[in-house]
């Protein structure tokens, strides 16, 4: 009888998101749960998160840096080895050529064995 070669546990994972917070919302459970299992878990920031709140009393870098230090704090709670964010601008996402190669950049810096992305 052939035997089949034992799977390698996953050791890596990533999230892409848009913006910071995505991630709470859409997998937080999940990587909470590769993070208790051992994986390296990384997220992967895209925009700057400068738009979007109530408050007109704050400035777009406040915001910017109040979602970075509060994407920071959440990814110690989950026990992410590493938060990334490439700061593009909010709410002028385009699906460029330069957006694509600032993902596979950190595709290619971390290797995933599993990648998690938002649409």
């Amino acid at each position: 009888m052939m035997q089949t070669p034992q799977e390698e546990p996953y050791r890596r994972g990533m999230v892409v998101v848009a913006h910071p917070d995505d991630a709470e919302f859409g997998c937080s459970g999940t990587v909470a749960k590769w993070c208790k299992e051992g994986l390296e878990v990384v997220y992967v920031i895209v925009t700057d998160g400068s738009k979007g709140t109530p408050d007109r009393e704050i400035t777009p870098q406040q915001l910017v840096e109040m979602r970075r230090q509060e994407q920071i704090a959440a990814g110690k709670v989950l026990g992410l080895k590493e938060v990334v964010f490439l700061g593009y601008p909010d709410a002028y996402l385009q699906p460029t050529l330069e957006l694509r190669r600032d993902i596979v950049r950190q595709i290619r810096r971390f290797r995933p064995d599993i990648l998690y992305v938002t649409p």
